[in-house]
């Protein structure tokens, strides 16, 4: 594990104090850790600390720098959508970032696949640094990524790290369909929002695979993320020590092609246009593809 993600409101700033300290106190070799952080949400009560202005995304580097007590970020993602701010003006910035060497490469966190693709497009038309990456919530309970951003992602080559994996904890396989738990987070936060009948039906089928293997059901729904083609990172946050080893064994989890279809069998999204035409019209163009090939022969 080297890929270490904050923001800089997370605890209003106080996460990246820790991770900079932290890194100072273990001396781990800059070189062997991949240090991302994010801007965009409030850092003070004023209309210029927010958003992804200029003014802002250029103050907030050099405040996340600061706290973190490093030279440079290595990726630098904007934490929403700023639909007061023109994306060049955006984009602009962070290049400037990139070329006085505060940022190594920029991203975007919870934007859509048109917000992406125009983002892309204004970087290719203006030379400006590119968009690498999305963070976005994905897990077996929440699927909804794969109707445009997946397709997109994978057809322009940007990299998906997935945040809250486990749907906030419920898919750690603790809570029962009434809702109850020992202890969680969803227990004070309810969040993200999730198809709990859908969720359900999840665990009811990888709490078996868990108990084959002898490990935790978070363990098959990290696997399973883990094993999506477009997924680069999976970022946990545990909080405590055995709950972030259970999470790291997860990356020795196999799923076989036949346990994967189950599970992508029983967290399938609802048919939705216009997906369901293309995969009508893909059908019809495979049928007679095939029905050429046997004439030929």
């Amino acid at each position: 594990m080297n890929f270490i993600d904050t923001a800089d409101v997370y605890s209003d700033g106080l996460a990246e104090q820790i991770t900079g300290e932290a890194l100072r106190n273990l001396q781990v070799p800059r070189e062997n850790v991949v240090v991302a952080t994010k801007c965009y949400g409030p850092t003070g009560p004023g209309p210029n600390s927010r958003g992804a202005s200029r003014l802002h995304v250029l103050q907030a580097c050099k405040a996340s720098l600061k706290r973190l007590q490093l030279d440079h970020i290595d990726l630098y993602q904007i934490h929403g959508f700023d639909s007061a701010t023109p994306i060049e003006e955006t984009l602009g910035a962070l290049d400037t970032l990139v070329k006085h060497g505060h940022v190594r490469y920029v991203g975007v966190s919870n934007w859509a696949a048109w917000q992406i693709m125009k983002a892309l497009g204004i970087a290719e038309r203006h030379g400006l640094a590119r968009v690498e990456s999305l963070q976005a919530y994905y897990t077996l309970a929440g699927r909804d990524l794969e109707r445009e951003i997946v397709p997109m992602l994978r057809s322009e080559t940007v990299g998906l790290m997935v945040w809250s994996p486990l749907a906030g904890g419920l898919l750690s396989g603790k809570y029962g369909r009434d809702g109850e738990a020992a202890d969680g987070r969803r227990a004070a936060f309810d969040f993200p929002p999730v198809d709990r009948s859908r969720a359900f039906d999840c665990i009811d089928a990888m709490r078996p695979l868990a108990e084959r293997r002898g490990v935790s059901v978070a363990q098959i729904a990290l696997a399973w993320l883990l094993h999506q083609k477009a997924v680069s990172s999976v970022i946990i946050g545990a909080r405590r020590v055995d709950q972030l080893e259970d999470n790291i064994a997860a990356s020795n989890v196999e799923l076989t092609g036949e346990e994967l279809d189950a599970l992508d069998g029983v967290s399938a999204l609802p048919p939705e246009y216009p997906g369901w035409m293309f995969e009508r019209q893909s059908a019809r163009a495979t049928q007679l593809a095939e029905a050429g090939r046997r004439t030929l022969r």
